[in-house]
């Protein structure tokens, strides 16, 4: 394993996925999103995470999309494939499953549900490490799992697992995400989950961000984590302050009903939601279209 804290690039778009009018898989949509993103200055794909909709595109599905990404961009840029469950043995058979298709890593979630303790979730990352060779991208969400996973149990893994190479924080726990980059072994990166923490996370260490506004300005989230890379941090600042309208108003309601709605109204449609998501309402949509004109993208 290469000890290379950019082997994914700095931003990363956690891809939604495209659907038909009937809420089937779009998949030459999505090879074509694909194909938009890497040219927009993607340095990676997140495809089928939460953005995704993975908890409503069930395996047989999510294996065609990754199946589509990768012939779409997967010469180009690397392609992550999200493969975390809450059952450890499911994980590991669905990674097997998908690591023939030529994905380059694999993002792995922590355990929603069932409320492992932390030498659980230490148990479930270390066995799915231990049954594949591609590396793997942790993702800590308290917000959607109802548990954090410590600074100390990152750390652990990070230690233990030369396989697991990143965490993609979004616990929003500025003191633990700073413990972690601190205390990182060479070759760990850490990457924001939440698009609006990106700067603050790059000043203190961080490498870039998994991102959803990423989906609909690429161009300027890349242009965004590249000033951070040169620690130019005036011209960062400007692309925050300009971006961050969206990057919070595209989480005014769950996600990704509104990123759908922007890509819709910046002129590429990609479906909508299926349940128990709802598509964006009147309000919603007329909102967001007033914060993407402020922002500039459209």
């Amino acid at each position: 394993m290469i000890d290379d804290p950019l082997r994914f690039g700095r931003m990363i778009p956690a891809m939604v996925t495209p659907f038909t009018p009937d809420l089937e898989l779009d998949l030459p949509r999505a090879a074509e999103l694909a194909v938009r993103l890497a040219d927009g200055g993607a340095s990676a794909l997140v495809v089928n995470g939460t953005t995704g909709e993975s908890p409503t595109v069930f395996y047989p599905q999510k294996m065609r999309l990754f199946e589509a990404v990768v012939g779409a961009v997967g010469g180009r840029i690397p392609v992550i494939a999200n493969v975390g469950d809450n059952c450890t043995a499911d994980t590991i058979q669905f990674a097997r499953d998908v690591a023939p298709l030529g994905v380059s890593a694999f993002m792995c979630v922590v355990p929603y549900y069932n409320k492992p303790p932390q030498e659980g979730l230490y148990q479930h990352f270390k066995a799915i490490a231990d049954s594949t060779e591609l590396p793997i991208i942790l993702y800590n969400i308290p917000g959607r799992c109802s548990i954090n996973m410590t600074a100390d149990t990152t750390l652990r893994l990070a230690d233990d697992c030369p396989n697991i190479v990143a965490v993609k924080e979004a616990s929003g726990d500025m003191d633990q995400i700073a413990r972690i980059i601190e205390g990182a072994p060479e070759g760990f990166s850490v990457y924001s989950g939440d698009d609006a923490a990106t700067y603050d996370l790059m000043r203190m260490g961080a490498v870039g961000v998994i991102s959803t506004i990423g989906n609909v300005l690429p161009g300027p989230m890349h242009e965004l984590t590249d000033a951070c890379a040169r620690k130019d941090w005036t011209r960062a600042d400007e692309l925050n302050q300009q971006l961050l309208p969206l990057m919070e108003g595209l989480f005014e309601t769950s996600n990704p009903i509104l990123v759908k709605k922007a890509l819709e109204l910046s002129g590429f449609p990609v479906g909508g939601v299926r349940l128990p998501l709802v598509d964006a309402t009147d309000t919603q949509t007329k909102r967001l279209e007033e914060i993407m004109r402020q922002v500039g993208a459209l």
